[in-house]
């Protein structure tokens, strides 16, 4: 499973929003990999930020 499937699968598991550290825990992925994945999810319209540093689905 790439890194970024992985990164997805957490958020659809949780309702809350999520800090990039968070998702580095439970995937075991770097928290400076992560932070790029989200990243691109946001380019990519999937994911935003309700409040500074966390964040969700769309």
């Amino acid at each position: 499973m790439e890194a970024k499937d992985k990164v997805l699968n957490v958020f659809k598991s949780t309702s809350k929003p999520l800090r990039p550290g968070e998702i580095a825990e439970q995937t075991g992925i770097e928290s400076k990999e992560v932070s790029k994945i989200i990243k691109e999810l946001r380019e990519e319209g999937k994911v935003f930020s309700p409040k500074r540093c966390y964040y969700t689905l769309k």
